[in-house]
């Protein structure tokens, strides 16, 4: 089980976790041991997720969202399979995290009198003074 809140809990089963080579450091080994890891979930299907925080985490991760609704995160941060597990872990759990929150609902407002009165006085001038740029006409 992995715990994102105190009221949402994500099933290890819904996560698909594979060991890949990984490129950079790491001497020797970077090219025997397969230390990057290949996080999938498939956030679509996935039970422990509302439909609403479903589509939120699609729209937050972006590219890292395929064509089939999986969340693929690679990391290769470490050198070690399991840092780089839990490294892949934890940025799951904070993009549902960030998900989970509900976003607020924009009020919609009005400029003032003032603002409006100010907004078009700053425009009497600019125009006033490109005006003045212009090349002097003889009639």
């Amino acid at each position: 089980m992995i715990k994102i809140t105190s009221s949402c809990i994500l099933n290890e089963k819904e996560v698909i976790i594979k060991y890949i080579h990984a490129s950079g450091p790491g001497g020797q080994n970077v090219n025997k041991v397969a230390s990057a890891v290949q996080l999938r979930f498939d956030v679509k299907s996935s039970p422990s997720l509302p439909d609403d925080v479903k589509q939120r985490l699609i729209k937050l991760a972006g590219k890292k969202v395929n064509s089939k609704d999986e969340l693929i995160i690679t990391a290769k941060r470490y050198r070690t399979q399991e840092r780089n597990r839990q490294d892949a872990i934890g940025r799951l759990v904070n993009l549902i995290r960030k998900a989970l929150e509900k976003p607020k609902p924009r009020k919609k407002t009005k400029p003032s009198l003032a603002e409006k009165q100010q907004r078009l006085q700053e425009k009497r001038k600019r125009a006033s003074k490109k005006q003045l740029r212009q090349a002097v006409r003889e009639w």
